[in-house]
């Protein structure tokens, strides 16, 4: 079994009970960003586990793709489509190797995206901004490495997370609209719950 096949049957595993690990809500930095969204756009949100952003997503009328690697989480996330009344296309893919395509979507979304070391990372981040055509949104929220002193989710790994000069270096190419770095109370099921160290990412592709 290789260490892919293992870190699936992980996530699998974390996702195997009924209870939703993040809850059914979206993460409350996408949704403060709603105004930003327009009906019927092409968007595509990355791991999106269990469905609480894609399904708030579609519900606000884009056309959403969402994708993980866990089959557990993505039977679920089309329960709470079905719950809802929302339309999303799924995909399950390893997004280590998934290929987002060129200019394809005009909203990316990445939230909690940090199981990769900083090589495939910098690859992950390179194909979210090549996939966003142009005028294209990217939003991202991810821990500073100073949430390994609050242990209230993520990895414990300070190579694995999000620095505002990461993000600025990365995304050179596009129009940074919002960086931001503070440390607030998250409440998203028991998978996300206490004080955190975030970092949130509105950019803009020229």
């Amino acid at each position: 079994m290789t260490n892919h096949t293992l870190g699936i049957q992980r996530w699998n595993d974390r996702f195997k009970d009924s209870e939703y690990v993040f809850g059914k809500a979206p993460n409350a930095f996408l949704a403060s960003k709603a105004h930003l969204l327009r009906p019927g756009a092409r968007a595509l949100v990355l791991a999106d586990g269990e469905g609480r952003n894609g399904v708030w997503l579609a519900e606000r009328g884009l056309d959403v793709l969402s994708v993980d690697a866990s089959s557990t989480a993505q039977d679920k996330a089309r329960a709470l489509a079905a719950e809802r009344g929302a339309h999303v296309r799924f995909a399950q893919a390893d997004l280590t190797a998934w290929d987002m395509g060129q200019e394809c979507f005009d909203l990316v979304v990445a939230i909690f995206i940090q199981f990769a070391p900083p090589p495939l990372r910098e690859q992950l981040l390179a194909r979210m901004q090549a996939a966003l055509a142009p005028g294209g949104l990217l939003l991202i929220e991810g821990y500073r490495p100073e949430q390994l002193g609050y242990r209230t989710g993520g990895p414990p790994v300070p190579e694995y997370m999000y620095t505002a000069d990461l993000l600025r270096r990365v995304f050179a190419g596009l129009t940074i609209v919002e960086l931001v770095e503070r440390d607030v109370e998250l409440d998203e099921g028991h998978g996300h719950r206490g004080m955190s160290a975030l970092i949130d990412l509105v950019a803009r592709k020229p």
